[in-house]
């Protein structure tokens, strides 16, 4: 154990001296998850919207400044035609058109139904549907109180209530993503390049003919960036906390646990990244092909897992980042507990014990022959 400790003690030393190495591993995850953080952002804000106003009277003029007092539009021109209205389009001054028929007021004076039509651009789905949706509400919350009492209204009525997130931050969303996607693929691809680079320059007979064992080479290039990863992961989930208001409803002991575990897979998937690889360039390429697309892509960290293929939802379940997002959700957002995460817990421990198993069976006989 003596040659072990003082083998990781050679390995930090080396981390320590490589200044490139310490920014990948300190700087790169800081700045991605501030900038992914800010940028990754599907709530609706001051979005540019023109008005047809075809009634022009008191009712109107109502409506559109409870339009304009809302924080999620603003109106950017009033036009007099559907063309008008398809030019804005076009020259992207405007996402959203709202045509406000001719009797619009007598309609509201008298009891009687009025419909708005609401134009979007469907150029982006789901902002078209979004935008929609917010219109709506603050259209029927502009019109509220001014019909007449004659008027037929729903006998039942939903009243909606958000638990977890009653603002609907879509930051919550995103931070536990962008935290799975920065670990899985800065730790994987820092081990997968330090073994790479050891086979690259020929130092690895040097480390063959020491008196260490191949485990203990593994485990001790594996050692050190466990510790920094963990590392990692604190200072991303501080991050989280402070600047983007992320709650911490459950178990701090958990949440390390599940960092610590999610690390250990990492690494686990840059050695056998690093065990089919015989040069840096190489490693960086099954990297970032092999993690990033996957994890993007299948991980529920953007798209809906419920909303893809069977197919694709059978090859999540091999995605580590997708059950580290869960259980990150679980205990920060939704305070749940161990009995209620066991299972995304027991599928990440046993995805992490197949790809360390697979990863020392690719490097050890390489390392031993």
């Amino acid at each position: 154990m003596k040659k072990y400790f003082a083998f990781v003690k050679k390995e930090f030393r080396h981390i320590f001296r490589d200044k490139k190495t310490l920014l990948i591993l300190f700087g790169m995850p800081v700045a991605q998850i501030l900038i992914f953080g800010f940028a990754l952002n599907n709530e609706v804000s001051d979005a540019g919207v023109v008005v047809y106003d075809m009634s022009g009277d008191y009712e109107s003029e109502q409506l559109r400044t409870t339009i304009n007092a809302s924080n999620y539009f603003h109106e950017v021109a009033q036009v007099h035609s559907i063309q008008e209205i398809e030019a804005s389009f076009k020259a992207g001054n405007a996402k959203l058109a709202v045509i406000i028929p001719r009797e619009l007021g007598n309609d509201l004076r008298n009891g009687r139904k009025s419909t708005l039509k609401v134009i979007a651009d469907a150029s982006d789905p789901n902002e078209a549907q979004m935008l929609v949706a917010y219109m709506t509400a603050v259209t029927m919350k502009g019109t509220r109180g001014k019909v007449d009492a004659k008027m037929e209204l729903p006998l039942v009525t939903a009243e909606p209530r958000m638990i977890f997130n009653p603002e609907l931050k879509s930051v919550y969303m995103f931070v536990p993503g962008v935290m799975g996607f920065i670990l899985l693929l800065v730790s994987a691809m820092m081990t997968s390049l330090t073994i790479a680079k050891e086979k690259e320059f020929g130092t690895m007979e040097l480390l063959l003919v020491s008196p260490l064992r191949s485990t203990h080479i593994i485990f001790g290039k594996v050692t050190p960036y466990w510790i920094l990863s963990f590392i990692n992961a604190m200072i991303i989930i501080i991050l989280g906390i402070t600047v983007f208001d992320m709650p911490l409803n459950g178990s701090v002991t958990l949440l390390i646990a599940i960092c610590l575990l999610f690390s250990l897979t990492a690494l686990a998937l840059g050695i056998f990244i690093s065990s089919r690889s015989n040069s840096q360039m190489t490693a960086m390429f099954i990297s970032m092909l092999g993690l990033l697309l996957p994890t993007i892509l299948l991980s529920g960290f953007i798209f809906p897992i419920e909303n893809m293929p069977i197919v694709l939802r059978g090859v999540s379940h091999i995605i580590p980042a997708r059950w580290f997002i869960i259980i990150i959700k679980g205990i920060m957002i939704q305070g749940a507990g161990l009995s209620i995460l066991l299972k995304p817990f027991g599928i990440l421990g046993l995805i992490t014990l197949f790809f360390s198993v697979a990863a020392i069976r690719g490097v050890k006989p390489r390392l031993d022959a």
